[in-house]
Order: structure tokens, then sequence, then C-alpha cells
């Protein structure tokens, strides 16, 4: 079973040390928020295959259909105060777009915030929900959905446009103990460099280097207001920049992006 493999894998490392698995929850997020409160050490990971009110962000549904993809919570518990929580989020979108483009051989690309992107369509979404008391973080629940072996035509029709599968545009069936291993591979190692370096310049332009958005016209809806312009990349402290037409530049660090076509 897939999951033992993966067991195997990380038994000597953080993320995935422990992994909890379930044939269908309601959520790994929720689960996973859950088992932080009670005190489940950092590191620990909740799969399922299949999740019957998977999270994405605003309130929206993850859909996935059960035994293909990928449906992961990991429970971090980094030594940093709220605000820098966003950062945690960047960093977790350059380990699954390197990951997934080690994994799959394809250009995977960010999203701002937490998207990831082949071919112009989403691939997979990372969620964060955090827990802080006082001026500390308690817990980040990071919930992972990759689309992995999904055919491209069981993707329901109203989704076709926006979403893919690396199956759908490798033409191949992939091993997900082989993509997850290698997310957490890639998040591990991020996360010890954050919990070194901060917010360092190696990561920013790493989040630069594999933007899908940088340069390019977009839209960002935040508070239910909406701010146009083109994209400028992340500044030293991971906000993104966005440049109207007049030349004024305006910092984001949370909202929806759409692009200007």
């Amino acid at each position: 079973m897939w999951v033992e493999e993966l067991r195997s894998a990380r038994q000597r490392k953080l993320i995935g040390k422990e992994i909890l698995f379930f044939p269908e929850v309601d959520s790994t997020n929720r689960q996973a928020y859950d088992r932080a409160l009670g005190g489940a050490r950092e590191g620990l990971v909740l799969l399922a295959e299949g999740q019957s009110r998977g999270k994405g962000r605003l309130g929206r549904v993850w859909e996935s259909p059960p035994g293909v993809n990928l449906h992961a919570s990991i429970i971090l518990r980094p030594p940093v105060s709220p605000a820098v929580a966003p950062q945690i989020m960047l960093l977790a979108g350059v380990a699954g777009a390197n990951a997934l483009a080690r994994a799959s051989g394809l250009d995977s690309r960010i999203k701002w915030p937490n998207d990831i992107y082949i071919h112009g369509k989403k691939v997979a979404g990372i969620l964060s929900e955090i827990k802080a008391e006082g001026p500390r973080i308690q817990f980040i629940i990071l919930g992972v959905g990759v689309n992995v072996n999904w055919r491209k035509e069981e993707i329901p029709a109203d989704l076709q446009e926006m979403a893919t599968s690396l199956r759908a545009e490798a033409g191949r069936e992939f091993s997900r103990a082989l993509v997850a291993g290698e997310i957490f591979e890639e998040l591990e190692r991020e996360y010890a460099l954050f919990l070194q370096e901060g917010f360092s310049p190696r990561l920013r332009e790493e989040w630069n280097r594999l933007s899908w958005i940088n340069r390019k016209w977009a839209t960002i809806t935040m508070m239910e207001r909406k701010f146009e312009g083109q994209v400028q990349g992340l500044d030293a402290d991971g906000a993104l920049l966005l440049m109207d037409r007049e030349g004024n530049t305006q910092r984001f660090i949370a909202g929806d992006v759409s692009l200007r076509i």
C-alpha cells in the first residue's frame, strides 16, 4: 500500500515520521487541527483517500475524487510570531512547486498566494490554518491537496478550463508515495532553513523565480475591494507588490489574485 511505502521512507524525518491514514474523512485539516489542540507533535501528517468536505481558501470546497489524488495535512509548531505566518505559506509554495517539478518533470509554478499551476492550470493548493496564543504561534496546519492521477476525462466539465492533474499533463500515472515524499522532503528542508534564516533573500529569489504571475497584469481582491496592476513579485518581507498604470506600488500580504486577459 502506498501509505506504508511513504511511512517507511519518512520514519527518520520530522515531517511524516508519524502518519495517520483514513479511508475517508470530512477534512484532513479539521482532523489535524483537533489533534494539534490535543497536543499532537510537530510533523504529524494526516492522509486520506477521500474527503467529504475538503477545504479550500475563502471557505471554498476542494473537489477531488477518492483514491487518485493526495489529501494531506501537516502540523507545524514554529517558534515565531503570528505576523510571520504568511511567510510560512510562501516557503510552502516554493517547496510544493519544486517537489512537483522533480516528481513529474513538469514545469510547476506558484500562483500567489497558495496555488501551484502547470501549463496555466491549477494542479495543487496549499491551505494554512493558524492557532496563536499571545505573541507566539501555537501551531500551523498546512493542508496540501494535489491532483495526482485524476484522469483528464474525469475532471468535471466546469473545472476542466482551470484544473489539471499530473497524469493529465504528463500522460502517465504517478506513485502517490513518491509525490507525497517529495513534497514532505522539500517542505522539511525549506522549513529548517526558514527557522535558521527567516525570510531570506534566497527564499525570496526562489519564490520570484517560480512565480506564474510576476510581470503579468492582475486584479487582487481583498476585503471586497479590487486593485489592478502589474505584479512586481515579492518584497524583502514577503509582501506581493502590485504597480498600477500610474506607477504607484501597493503591498499585499493577503488577498485573491486573478489574471487579466
